[in-house]
């Protein structure tokens, strides 16, 4: 008698609710190539998948999207269940950045592209396009004090290149 009471119990559980015992099983390809093989209730969300991936990855879950035949996983409420039977998904980085940003005349209302190492201003820190690289262009705050480092320059070359009046000979 005992035992037909827990068939009976089995039978119920199992007929009451046949939706909860249905498991789908998916393949997570993660980042370093590895495969895993998850066999989760249909009735899991993405965002439960995406936690559990989380903590497998030691990865916070928005730095990571998931993606399925060449399509991003957004929606985070929909069930496992509209994916196909053993799908495989994908867990990649997002990509951030591009091409390097090209470096543009700090000149004002200038848009033309900054020239390399000849634009570059020692005095002020600018970096400037083939109109405005002289200091004169540019309106340099460090104009003045080029003339000056300029002119005792040459002053010192001068004096040393004096030729010296030798008197009485």
């Amino acid at each position: 008698m005992r035992s037909r009471s827990s068939s009976n119990t089995s039978s119920i559980s199992s007929s009451s609710n046949p939706a909860a015992m249905e498991n789908t099983q998916i393949f997570v390809k993660l980042l370093n190539g590895d495969i895993i093989p998850l066999t989760l209730p249909s009735n899991t969300t993405l965002s439960t998948l995406r936690h559990l991936i989380s903590l497998r990855l030691s990865l916070p879950a928005p730095s990571f999207r998931l993606q399925h035949a060449g399509r991003h996983l957004t929606s985070p409420s929909s069930p496992l269940a509209s994916l196909p039977p053993n799908a495989t998904i994908d867990v990649t980085l997002p990509v951030r950045g591009g091409a390097p940003k090209k470096i543009r005349c700090t000149f004002k209302d200038c848009k033309d592209q900054a020239q390399r190492i000849v634009g570059d201003c020692s005095f002020c820190q600018g970096q400037f396009c083939g109109k405005h690289r002289m200091l004169e262009d540019h309106k340099c705050s460090g104009l003045e004090d080029c003339k000056k480092e300029s002119h005792e320059r040459n002053a010192d070359k001068l004096n040393s290149e004096r030729t010296m009046v030798v008197k009485g000979i």
